[in-house]
């Protein structure tokens, strides 16, 4: 396995990591204990990076990834997510009681005192443009609920308006072969950093 910085952050997380959407049961029926065995198989082959989301499950993607972690020793950084649980999923939902509300549910439901990174949920494109909000990120860091943050996004305009505000650290792109066709992909993909997290087998038990 490889390894790389993360971002802007102090991170060395590997080149594949673990996406953990699935693991939640949002694409049918999935057991716990092949989604822990996928998961322990994956760190035994030096995926230290694992990424989930408060929506994945309703909250049991992070409950699985917490559990795996209490269970190994090595450094394992996790990225969740906050915002779609918004409904509706408007900008003006991105406030602070909102906010605060869902960092406090994942770090409850990932047993930890702070969340390693979390990444705004694929936001409407206003969020972009509303200081306040990233100066909420800002404050939950400074409480100590966050060691960083970032944003995942949809768009260039997006990528490129959250990398002006100086402590976003990460921009996650979704790049996904049955979502966008490749041309359309490749072209939304070259002006900023992207990386794929989800395109890992269902079983790596097997491997």
């Amino acid at each position: 396995m490889e390894y790389r910085e993360l971002g802007r952050t102090d991170f060395q997380v590997s080149q594949i990591s673990f996406g953990a959407w699935a693991i939640g049961g949002d694409w049918g029926k999935v057991s716990d204990d092949e989604s822990l065995a996928a998961l322990h198989r994956a760190i035994d082959l030096g995926v230290n990076f694992i990424d989930t989301a408060d929506v994945y499950g309703d909250g049991r993607s992070e409950k699985l990834v917490a559990q795996v972690k209490r269970e190994r020793r090595e450094p394992i950084y996790i990225a969740t997510k906050a915002g779609r649980r918004l409904n509706p999923h408007v900008a003006s939902g991105y406030n602070r009681e909102n906010l605060t509300t869902f960092v406090e549910r994942s770090l409850k439901y990932l047993q930890t005192e702070a969340i390693d990174l979390l990444q705004l949920h694929c936001p409407p494109t206003e969020v972009y443009y509303m200081p306040e909000t990233f100066s909420i990120l800002d404050d939950l860091v400074a409480q100590g609920k966050l060691r960083y943050y970032g944003v995942s996004v949809e768009k260039v305009e997006e990528a490129l308006k959250a990398i002006e505000y100086p402590n976003v650290q990460s921009v996650q792109i979704i790049f996904n072969i049955v979502r966008f066709p490749c041309e359309e992909q490749h072209r939304f993909a070259l002006p900023v950093f992207y990386q794929v997290s989800e395109l890992l087998p269902t079983d790596l038990s097997t491997l």
